[in-house]
């Protein structure tokens, strides 16, 4: 069994990443032996198919389940067509996400819970703030995306009020999560002086 988990950085100790087909990296994992293979997303740029195209990714490796933050319409339907099980809503470190999962904390996912083109905004480094480009969290050196035109997205989705309320949770949890992580590192590096 092989399970991928989205993620913000090549190891288990990284957090997951809110975004599937736009995610960093992908971690595929063997949950028995907690091996695993650490693939960097080439779909994080890409203007249109992200989601579809890191589906197929995750298929190719031979997961059955995904474990991500969000996912939206065009992966859910790939992973779904490929037997995958998506599970969504999933937070903080990966190898505690499996960890969760092997406990068997999670539920299947009955639905995308994203709308398309979720985690598609450019951070601060690629677009600035403002007119929907939304802001850059840094996460271990690297840049990830909370686009404010995923909130302008969400609203006119079809999803219903739960869902996009349980979305905007878990949106918050995650960057919740990631200033932590941020801030603990401020710290260490302030003890190295």
């Amino acid at each position: 069994m092989k399970i991928a988990i989205s993620a913000a950085g090549p190891n288990l100790e990284d957090m997951v990443d809110p975004r599937l087909g736009r995610c960093q990296y992908l971690i595929i994992v063997n949950p028995e032996t907690m091996e695993f293979e650490s693939i960097q997303n080439s779909n994080t740029g890409v203007m249109h198919g992200a989601g579809i195209q890191t589906a197929q990714m995750i298929a190719n490796k031979g997961a059955t389940v995904v474990l991500t933050g969000n996912c939206g319409p065009n992966a859910f339907q790939t992973l779904s067509a490929a037997g995958i099980q998506v599970i969504t809503g999933v937070s903080g470190q990966v190898k505690e996400a499996v960890e969760k999962y092997k406990k068997g904390e999670f539920q299947p996912t009955a639905q995308a819970n994203a709308p398309s083109h979720f985690g598609g905004g450019r951070g601060m480094m690629g677009g600035g703030m403002g007119r929907g480009r939304g802001i850059g969290i840094s996460q271990g050196g690297r840049f990830q995306t909370t686009s404010f035109s995923d909130a302008e997205t969400l609203r006119s989705s079809n999803m219903s009020k739960e869902e996009k309320l349980q979305f905007l949770k878990n949106q918050a949890q995650v960057i919740a999560e990631q200033l932590e992580q941020i801030n603990k590192r401020i710290k260490e590096l302030e003890k190295e002086k």
